[in-house]
This record gives C-alpha cells, sequence and structure tokens, in this order.
C-alpha cells in the first residue's frame, strides 16, 4: 500500500548553532501484537510492507561485526546471548586443587577432588555456568548433571563473591577452581549419596582419581542450557 501525503510530521531537531535544517525521518517501524509494519518515506510517498522479526533483526546485524574469533580448542558451541557472546567450554574428567573455607577466620581446607566432565559456559570477565556431563556433549539431546560443586546455585550459575574472572574465556575454569569454596550457596541434591551435605562427598573423594558418574543428579538436556 502507497499513500502520498506528507512525510512524518516528526523531525529530529538539531543545536541552531550547527546550522543545519532539521532531519527528517525516512523509515519507522510499528510493532503490534502479531505483526511488525514498516513505513517507508521516498520522494514524499509512504509505502507500508509487513515485516517479520526476523528481518529486522537481520537488518540491525548488517551494521554489527558478528564473529567468534579463534576459539579455544576445548570450544562445545558459540552463541549470542542477552548480555554478549557465550562459549561453552568442555573441561574433561580430572582431578582438581581446591580451597574449602569450613570455619570463618580458619585457614581453608586443601583438598583435591576428581570432578565429571563440566560445561562451562563463559563470557569475558564474568562468573561462569556450570554443568556437568557423563561425557564430551555430541547432541542438543544428551543429558546434563548438576555439578557437585560449591559457589553454584541449582540452575547453574555460580557465586562471583570478590573474585575476579579474566577476560580470555579459555582461564575461566582454572580461575574458577582457584577461588575459594563456601558453603554459603545452595549445595543441595547434588549428590545422591550425600544429598543433602556435599563437603562429605569431597571429603570422601579427596585423593581419589576418579569421580563415581553413578553419583550425579540429572538436570535436563544439553539442548536446555544452549537456549
Amino acid at each position: 500500500m502507497k499513500l502520498r501525503k506528507e512525510p512524518f510530521a516528526y523531525q529530529w531537531a538539531l543545536p541552531e548553532a550547527l546550522d543545519i535544517p532539521p532531519d527528517e525521518p525516512r523509515a519507522r517501524l510499528d510493532f503490534y501484537n502479531d505483526s511488525i509494519i514498516l513505513q517507508m518515506v521516498e520522494n514524499n510517498v509512504i509505502s507500508n510492507r509487513m515485516v517479520s522479526a526476523q528481518d529486522v533483526a537481520l537488518a540491525f546485524l548488517n551494521e554489527v561485526p558478528l564473529t567468534s574469533g579463534i576459539l579455544p580448542e576445548s570450544a562445545l558451541w558459540w552463541s549470542q546471548g542477552r548480555d554478549g557472546p557465550e562459549v561453552a567450554l568442555w573441561q574433561p574428567p580430572q582431578v582438581w586443587p581446591v580451597a574449602m573455607e569450613t570455619r570463618p577466620f580458619q585457614p581453608p581446607e586443601r583438598l583435591r577432588i576428581p570432578m565429571p566432565g563440566l560445561i562451562f559456559i563463559c563470557q569475558p570477565g564474568r562468573p561462569p555456568r556450570i554443568y556437568a556431563a557423563k561425557a564430551r556433549p555430541k547432541s542438543p539431546q544428551d543429558v546434563i548433571y548438576h555439578a557437585p560443586l560449591f559457589n553454584v546455585f541449582h540452575n547453574g550459575r555460580t557465586c562471583q563473591g570478590t573474585h575476579k574472572y579474566p577476560e580470555d574465556i579459555a582461564e575461566i575454569p582454572n580461575s574458577f577452581f582457584a577461588s575459594f569454596f563456601t558453603a554459603t550457596a545452595d549445595h543441595r541434591r547434588r549428590s545422591k549419596k550425600y544429598p543433602d551435605d556435599l563437603l562429605n562427598l569431597w571429603q570422601e573423594l579427596d585423593g581419589k582419581k576418579k569421580y563415581p558418574r553413578s553419583d550425579l543428579v540429572p538436570l535436563g538436556k544439553v539442548m536446555d542450557i544452549m537456549q
């Protein structure tokens, strides 16, 4: 539909000192509950057409350089999250040195804890989200588990506290384990054997070489944390 009438009544009023005439709009988007209407102005003729949300997003992305850069070797996937790019990193089963603060104003307890494979969803300089898996994920349908870790909330988000994370996402898993662990966040339902006291599990595993994968508590599927 094309209508010949005066252009949009709105104008961008520039400072008078610039001695530049007001800038007239050339396009407008109207968002309705079920549709998006694009109005274009050219030679005093307004044309209307319906567009999709994807059309709008792609139009803006044409002006935004979008690249993952060089991904770490351990990368599982890359995505554009609400707060910026996210990279999921796979950490294979291994023994991690940890420092656990069990008593206020006392030196932390030093442990060496075997962990299952872990998925770290990272952003530069931000606390990661962490989940466990029995093997490196190969499909969005693969099952994921609660990470048997302190400083991790039930949804996988982590408590940053005063810890400062690096801008290099490849260093975030090591940075997480270098921080002090406390029992302040909810750590229940992370172990089948010790559902109410994760510290008992850690003390039992201290010095062992492998994590008992049968003790992992299911959380969902890979597709749930890719979205």
